[in-house]
């Protein structure tokens, strides 16, 4: 093995891992902004999400999304990853690319889970995360990671805006809209009622997990430990737009409700990490900053809106963070590439591609989810019975108590 393609390998393992670690990120922020009494569901929900994404995505999805081009649209199938893939031109072995991209297929899947948050049946949430990592995403990712259409065209997303992060938000758009809101969400005549999670040091401690695994998921991205210019530019990119999501989410909120508000920052570092994923390699750290300070009005507002106005119930702000953001995100390629971009005298020409891809990604998961989800409701049914949303999903589909402190039948043992 040459030097080179040791670096590039040992580089990317260690991205792998960091990636895989924003699966504990992506758990602590769920379990963390929800009610106790689905603690434990949530968990089981974020680790099958990656079991089952690594088995389906072995099986099939890698070669529908990197396998040779058939016709723009999908990759040829060859089952079990089997075959050379030498047309990638991948200066690492095969199986370090395929475990990498493995941890970018859950992290889009699990973004739904969040959403769709305590009163979605486990069988039902177990079959969407099966098609989603088989079919839904390693389409789109053949689109623009894999040669398709897309890619031909000159769509840019560098570590995931539209592939990962939009396909998630809108997948959840669909699910939480489907699903209908949680017991007691609104009232009667319309009103938004506030149901809190019960951990916000959870919430905050994933959200930490998640910006440290996002080192790994954007300078990963490179496939090259021996491209060190790159790689600390993306590095310095993605930090200041996450600082300057949290920083202006922060003043936003304590202009408008009086107060700092510390799940609404902590989703707006998030935000301003799915804003420059897709051009992270691309914009200048200037440029960075001012996508974070787009990235945490879009949270705010974004979010407001898809509670108070569609009145969609999202207990963790997933459609805004990765929906709404993901695809500013990849807009903003358009606008703030130094190479081509708008801004920078590049025309409207890159910019006309995003465009494209953001509606192309949106129309083709809003509407393969929305048949997936209406197949489980009419066949095995999407959501809990009222008894079992108001005990709790921990109880009725795991028989356990997730957090026992939180527990009102537990009793201390002196």
């Amino acid at each position: 093995m040459e030097y080179k393609t040791a670096i590039d390998t040992v580089w990317v393992l260690i991205a792998t891992a960091l990636v895989f670690l924003m699966q504990a990120g992506f758990a602590m922020v769920e379990t963390g902004f929800t009610r106790a009494k689905n603690s434990g569901n949530i968990i089981m929900k974020n680790l099958m999400d990656f079991s089952v994404g690594s088995l389906v995505f072995w099986i099939l999805g890698f070669s529908m999304m990197f396998g040779k081009d058939v016709g723009g649209f999908i990759g040829q199938i060859q089952l079990f990853s089997i075959g050379g893939f030498e047309h990638l031109e991948l200066n690492i072995p095969k199986e370090a690319f395929l475990i990498f991209q493995t941890v970018f297929c859950a992290t889009a899947a699990t973004i739904v889970s969040g959403a769709m948050a305590e009163r979605t049946k486990f069988i039902s949430y177990l079959t969407y995360s099966f098609v989603i990592s088989g079919i839904v995403y390693p389409i789109v990712g053949h689109w623009i990671w894999g040669g398709g259409w897309l890619a031909k065209l000159g769509f840019h997303d560098f570590a995931g805006s539209t592939v990962v992060h939009s396909l998630g938000g809108w997948s959840a758009l669909v699910g939480a809209w489907m699903i209908g809101p949680r017991i007691g969400k609104y009232g009667k005549n319309g009103k938004v009622n506030a149901i809190p999670g019960h951990s916000i040091t959870i919430g905050a401690l994933g959200v930490f997990i998640l910006w440290f695994g996002w080192f790994g998921f954007n300078p990963g991205s490179t496939l090259s430990g021996m491209d060190a210019n790159n790689i600390a530019h993306i590095f310095i990119t993605t930090n200041l737009s996450a600082s300057m999501g949290a920083f202006t989410t922060m003043i936003i909120t304590w202009i408008r409700y009086g107060k700092p508000d510390v799940s609404m920052t902590l989703n707006g570092a998030l935000g301003g990490l799915v804003a420059i994923t897709a051009g992270t390699d691309v914009v200048s750290p200037f440029g960075a900053s001012i996508i974070g300070l787009i990235a945490g009005f879009i949270i705010v507002y974004g979010i407001e809106y898809i509670d108070k106005v569609l009145k969609i119930d999202d207990p963790v702000g997933a459609i805004g963070v990765h929906g709404l953001c993901g695809s500013a995100a990849t807009v903003f390629v358009g606008l703030f590439s130094v190479d081509n971009g708008l801004f920078y005298g590049g025309g409207i020409s890159l910019l006309k591609v995003q465009l494209l891809g953001v509606i192309s990604v949106a129309f083709w998961t809003l509407s393969t989810t929305f048949l997936l989800f209406k197949a489980i409701d009419l066949t095995i049914g999407l959501r809990v019975t009222p008894k079992e949303e108001h005990i709790g999903l921990d109880i009725e589909e795991h028989g356990l108590i997730g957090c026992i402190d939180f527990d009102s039948n537990s009793v201390e043992i002196q």
